[in-house]
């Protein structure tokens, strides 16, 4: 049997890491391909879990958009694909390189294997391409690795067939806590920040680009002025993104803000903070195995675990939002970070179902 993973972002290399290393452990055949649909951010992550791709696509170009990444994607991939002579392609989350690949697959009669499959937020536009994206790879997948409950009976809902939806819990919780166990975070944080219980900020979703981010950011910077709390944001790399966060926190006393961090520094900052403002979706599974809480600056979210395990709240996107949100978060305590997105076993159960053992479900 040959697999081959494709992706290209890195949130995408965080979670397919321990995938490929159970995959290979169970000695699987296995390739990573990589579009490098963001380059810089993917390879620091590749460095991260010492993995080289097999196949490096370099489809990253300035001002790139969704039609531009997914039309190299398209023509890329047969090639790579016809090549291989792959039984399975497995993609990961909702990315343009995910959704792209998967459909690829499709059409050269190649099984696709969706990791973190059944996520909805039950808005195409929110988050805008992603729901899109993983609703289509759901359709063409013959494997579909559900993280949740939830995420199941979604897929259910849709007309997915159970045979072919496999509850493994999120690989996200594999990938932070084999770090968490080999490597000294606090020495890390460190380097970056002397004091403890800040609050970690990060935002990129293209949704909340223009004055959604500077509504968000407005009301981070009332709490702080008002609490003292330090705010520790390492910024993203788009301008669109730096360009607001330069306008409203540029000269903020209490705003240590940085470049992008690896994945090593970032869970360290995430083990030293007091609570997270973010858009993103990956740190909504990460947080609580730290007993954090998350204030999503979002109007809607395809993790609603988060919110009913009491990790985390909506903020919506204005200023008076995510200012009350902010307040909400001081005042959690948390009575158990048990992560209720994973138990660091998903990247095995993928791995046996793919060779065709049985294996127990996730449980929640």
């Amino acid at each position: 049997m040959r697999v081959a993973i494709a992706f290209g972002t890195r949130p995408e290399v965080i979670k397919i890491a321990p995938v490929y290393m159970a995959l290979v452990n169970e000695g699987i055949e296995t390739y990573l391909l990589a579009t490098a649909q963001h380059r810089e951010m993917m390879d620091m992550m590749l460095d991260v879990f010492g993995l080289k791709p097999d196949v490096d696509m370099n489809i990253m170009t300035a001002g790139q958009t969704p039609n531009t990444v997914a039309s190299k994607v398209f023509s890329k991939m047969e090639e790579v694909l016809k090549k291989l002579h792959v039984d399975i392609l497995m993609v990961q989350g909702d990315t343009t390189t995910a959704m792209s690949s998967a459909i690829a697959a499709f059409h050269m009669g190649i099984k696709v294997a969706h990791i973190e499959a059944g996520l909805r937020s039950g808005d195409l536009y929110d988050p805008f391409p992603e729901e899109m994206n993983r609703r289509v790879i759901g359709v063409v997948s013959q494997y579909s690795f559900a993280p949740t409950k939830g995420a199941k009976e979604n897929l259910l809902k849709e007309g997915v067939e159970e045979s072919r939806i496999f509850l493994t819990g999120n690989t996200v919780v594999d990938a932070l806590l084999y770090i968490k166990d080999n490597h000294n975070l606090s020495a890390l944080r460190k380097n970056l920040v002397e004091e403890d219980g800040y609050i970690l900020v990060t935002l990129h979703r293209r949704e909340n680009w223009g004055q959604k981010m500077r509504n968000i950011l407005l009301g981070l910077k009332r709490f702080s002025q008002e609490t003292g709390m330090k705010i520790v944001f390492p910024v993203h790399r788009n301008p669109r993104v730096r360009e607001v966060v330069s306008e409203v926190l540029g000269d903020f006393e209490n705003a240590i803000l940085t470049e992008p961090v690896d994945y090593m520094v970032f869970l360290s900052l995430l083990e030293g903070c007091k609570f997270v403002l973010t858009d993103s979706g990956g740190i909504q599974e990460e947080a609580p195995s730290f007993g954090k809480f998350v204030v999503v600056a979002r109007n809607t979210t395809e993790r609603p675990e988060l919110l009913e395990s009491g990790f985390g709240v909506l903020a919506g996107t204005s200023k008076e939002g995510v200012y009350e949100a902010l307040k909400k978060a001081l005042g959690f305590r948390s009575a158990d970070s048990r992560n209720p997105f994973g138990d660091g076993k998903a990247s095995l159960r993928i791995a046996k179902i793919v060779k065709g053992e049985s294996v127990d479900e996730f449980r929640g």
